[in-house]
């Protein structure tokens, strides 16, 4: 005798039964890698977009940064001979990333440890941080890591891709105003920007290169990580925005291996500097 189901009851025959849990899983999975697809594209793209934009437009986003960092800085000796170091590590840069460029240093007389890179060419070394200097190619190396973050254009990269994106459509098309108007919202974004580890470590790869070519070998290029990787109880600024010192050492150690940079010998600081 034939069971009977109560009105509404739903039946499935054999060819029409309800979902399975691992239809909704694969269904799920396939929307997942849709989802991180498009994210990895538009990344891509927004990769692609930064090196199109004219360094000039570049500098317009250190139009309010710029002046603040600027009223910090002492104009003195120290800060002339750290321009003149940073003259040394430009001449080996490409053409390409020297021209339309105006870097320069500016030393705050502060007991921060912190050396940065603001949009504008600006590099901004804190004397806390120059007081842990031993040697002038441990600077050199400090300075060339700063310069590797203009040539990897990473402020661009920080000011997230919807910004990125409009940035490149205003140069493309050539709408000043818009380009005066994300230079402007984007300022407190490169403000508090962290750069990622990736962009640090690289950043790290053409601090070393520049110190090898300034002079001939690769001294001095880990002494400060080293220092600060014996002191992880210390309130240093550097190390909130930086990979582990550890790590870092570790890299350059392996890159001066792999490139086969030797090891020569360390010149002492500046007098300018060795005061401060």
């Amino acid at each position: 005798m034939p069971i009977e189901l109560p009105p509404g009851t739903a039946s499935y025959s054999d060819r029409d039964r309800p979902p399975q849990k691992r239809q909704y899983l694969v269904l799920l999975g396939i929307l997942v890698a849709i989802i991180v697809a498009v994210f990895w594209l538009f990344n891509a793209l927004v990769n692609g977009l930064v090196w199109i934009i004219p360094p000039g437009v570049e500098r317009q986003l250190g139009v309010l940064t710029v002046p603040s960092f600027e009223r910090l800085a002492q104009p003195s000796p120290a800060q002339d001979t750290l321009n003149q170091l940073l003259d040394r590590l430009e001449t080996h840069l490409p053409a390409e990333q020297r021209q339309n460029r105006d870097y320069q240093v500016f030393y705050v007389p502060d007991s921060t440890v912190n050396a940065l890179a603001i949009p504008g060419d600006r590099i901004i070394i804190y004397k806390g941080l120059l007081d842990k200097m031993e040697s002038e190619n441990e600077l050199m190396m400090v300075l060339g890591h700063e310069l590797g973050h203009f040539t990897n254009r990473d402020h661009l990269r920080a000011l997230g891709r919807g910004l990125v994106l409009q940035l490149a459509l205003a140069t493309f098309f050539g709408d000043i105003g818009s380009l005066q108007s994300i230079a402007l919202s984007g300022v407190t974004a490169l403000s508090d920007a962290r750069f990622s580890q990736n962009q640090e470590y690289r950043a790290d790869s053409v601090g070393l290169d520049l110190l090898h070519a300034t002079y001939g070998h690769a001294a001095g290029a880990t002494d400060f990580f080293a220092e600060l990787s014996q002191q992880p109880d210390l309130n240093i600024e550097f190390l909130s925005t930086h990979p582990a010192s550890r790590n870092r050492v570790k890299r350059l150690e392996e890159a001066i291996a792999q490139r086969g940079y030797g090891l020569g010998e360390k010149r002492p600081l500046p007098a300018a500097l060795a005061g401060e």
